[in-house]
């Protein structure tokens, strides 16, 4: 018996991503979501999103009642890399193996990723999975047709940063403080130590002139 584990749409701007379970020996499948959330700021900056299927995961184990001696194939994508680690804590490592997964349990976690997508009214490309720039572009032309959506992307993404549909995603977060020099009111883009001088931008090119000139 084998237990065959993959994602779709970790690849993909909208939504989050599906994570599929499937015994071919008895054709059993389930899946769960890791929410959009965690490819969001902040938490997709701090990798949230591999506890996150670690937990879906193990939920997923769990729901179809490993067999003591059963195997667990894991895809090799490294939104599985935790997943792979609590695996082989839980169940050893000569029976979760990481692997490319392709045929049935590939088509059912698509197939479920597709249904999520087509549940927000976007209707996804035929043959996506060969089209992928193609894909990106589509979606992102959908959401901003439909900017109330925004919510449903994978705002973290680094490289979003450059559209300005995303930027406000990618804006530096600003923190209220009192400048040690001229004591006025500024923002700084860190959270002030009140242990060291925090400077005002006026302030701050004041200094940085004097230690260009000393």
């Amino acid at each position: 018996m084998t237990l065959i584990v993959d994602d779709a749409g970790s690849g993909d701007l909208l939504f989050g991503v599906v994570i599929g379970a499937y015994r071919p020996e008895t054709s059993e499948f389930t899946y769960r979501l890791v929410d959009v959330k965690f490819f969001q700021p902040p938490l997709f900056r701090e990798k949230a999103y591999l506890q996150e299927t670690a937990r879906v995961v193990a939920e997923l184990v769990a729901a179809l009642k490993v067999k003591p001696d059963e195997a667990i194939h894991l895809c090799q994508g490294n939104i599985f890399d935790e997943a792979a680690a609590e695996l082989c804590k839980a169940h050893g490592e000569d029976r979760v193996q990481r692997i490319k997964v392709v045929g049935e349990p590939q088509r059912l976690t698509e197939i479920a990723y597709l249904d999520e997508i087509r549940n927000l009214g976007y209707e996804p490309l035929p043959e996506r999975e060969a089209k992928r720039a193609k894909s990106f572009f589509h979606m992102m032309r959908w959401l901003k047709a439909n900017p109330a959506m925004v919510g449903y992307a994978k705002t973290g993404w680094p490289r979003l940063a450059r559209y300005r549909l995303f930027q406000a995603f990618h804006a530096e977060a600003l923190y209220a403080a009192v400048c040690s020099s001229c004591g006025g009111s500024c923002e700084v883009p860190f959270k002030p130590d009140p242990e060291r001088p925090v400077y005002c931008k006026k302030c701050w090119a004041k200094r940085r002139r004097r230690r260009k000139h000393a």
